[in-house]
């Protein structure tokens, strides 16, 4: 089951499976206390890492907490970006610039450049 993979800028990975993943959206209502960019059509976005430390934190206990916390704690970055692995979306209504961003920090199908 394929669910949601965080990834900082120097490709350190957390993988969560679709539980884990589901489990951690509902706990953390959806992540989007913590989100900068995210694309409408699936649940792929570019995180703020203080924010999600913060938003963990404050949230009702999840089994992967300590590795995101790890993971956001050492990002050589001010952001984490996840991947919806589930999904098969072309981000075609992701427009802001985060998803030059996302998209450059990930390894995923789909183009580079936004006209």
């Amino acid at each position: 089951m394929v669910g949601l993979r965080f990834v900082d800028d120097d490709g350190v990975e957390v993988v969560l499976d679709r539980a884990e993943s589901d489990a951690l959206l509902l706990v953390t209502r959806g992540l989007e206390p913590a989100t900068v960019s995210a694309c409408a059509q699936c649940r792929s976005r570019v995180v703020a890492a203080v924010a999600l430390i913060d938003l963990l934190d404050a949230s009702a206990p999840h089994p992967r907490t300590g590795e995101l916390v790890e993971l956001a704690d050492d990002a050589p970055t001010l952001h984490i970006y996840v991947v919806d692995d589930g999904a098969e979306c072309a981000h075609a209504h992701w427009r802001d610039p985060g998803y030059a961003e996302w998209r450059d920090a990930v390894d995923v199908p789909g183009p580079r450049l936004r006209p």
